[in-house]
């Protein structure tokens, strides 16, 4: 029995000691946190270069992760689980003024929502859709917002409907299933050619906050240096390379009062998760 118990203590400090070795491990990993503008599988793809940048950089190891929608970033978002989160600039202001995020910068790129429908629709107005299914990328998603807003301002008090991403979008319009769907610009432009040869735009809105980055306030001692990751990458072959892909342009810092701007639809996200 005392031969029993010192192996079962000895077993349990060794899985505490593992656990614990784990833990430590978890904790050197850099989350850079990308909001679900489309597929996980997509993300994952897009932002393999900037990865290898940043762990180069920071000499840390740099994980890629998403949430399953806007919804759900949002909310790990502020429960500090990003130790960088790339997010449109509503829920960007959301982590400044609700988690202390620091804002780093954004894309040079003009950041737009637009409704596409088929390129043989009849449909020409907000009014049309009235009683037919528009899809959104989900409730705190910023073009899903502003789709919102544009339907009710134009005498069409109908609600969206949502879906994970934005190539399922575009696929749901195109097959019949919805007579519209809010996507961004940027996402519209990197669908595949036959897939935008097939729609057209029945709005595009003015200029909004676009994807920004926002640095966890735990990695407010190395923001010069994980600035200078970022614009290393923005130099290098395999940022250009991304840029131009994604018809991003490039870096570029914020303009004053640009997240501020935003504040309309930070309330509204802050409302969809109380």
């Amino acid at each position: 029995m005392f031969k029993f118990s010192i192996l079962r203590n000895f077993l349990a400090l060794l899985v505490a000691l593992l656990m614990g070795s784990a833990h430590a491990q978890n904790a050197t990993v850099f989350r850079l946190g990308i909001a679900p503008h489309t597929s996980a599988r997509v993300i994952l793809e897009m932002y393999q270069p900037l990865r290898m940048v940043l762990e180069k950089e920071l000499s840390t190891t740099v994980e890629v992760v998403t949430a399953p929608d806007f919804t759900e970033f949002a909310r790990r978002m502020l429960n500090q689980e990003y130790d960088i989160a790339v997010t449109t600039g509503h829920q960007a202001r959301l982590a400044q003024t609700d988690a202390d995020y620091q804002p780093l910068l954004t894309y040079t790129a003009d950041f737009r929502a637009v409704a596409l429908v088929p390129a043989n629709s009849t449909i020409s107005s907000a009014k049309d859709l009235k009683g037919k299914p528009v899809l959104g990328l989900s409730p705190s998603s910023l073009v899903t917002l502003w789709g919102q807003y544009w339907l009710k301002q134009n005498g069409n008090p109908d609600k969206l409907k949502y879906v994970s991403a934005s190539d399922s979008v575009a696929r749901l319009v195109l097959s019949g299933e919805a007579a519209a769907g809010f996507i961004s610009l940027a996402n519209y432009q990197s669908l595949p050619r036959d897939i935008q040869s097939q729609m057209k735009f029945l709005v595009i809105s003015d200029k909004l906050a676009g994807r920004v980055y926002m640095l966890n306030k735990r990695q407010t001692a190395r923001r010069d240096k994980v600035e200078a990751a970022l614009w290393a990458f923005a130099d290098s072959t395999e940022g250009k390379a991304y840029f131009e892909k994604y018809k991003l342009e490039g870096y570029r810092k914020l303009k004053p009062k640009e997240l501020e701007a935003m504040d309309p639809y930070a309330k509204d996200v802050r409302l969809t998760l109380h």
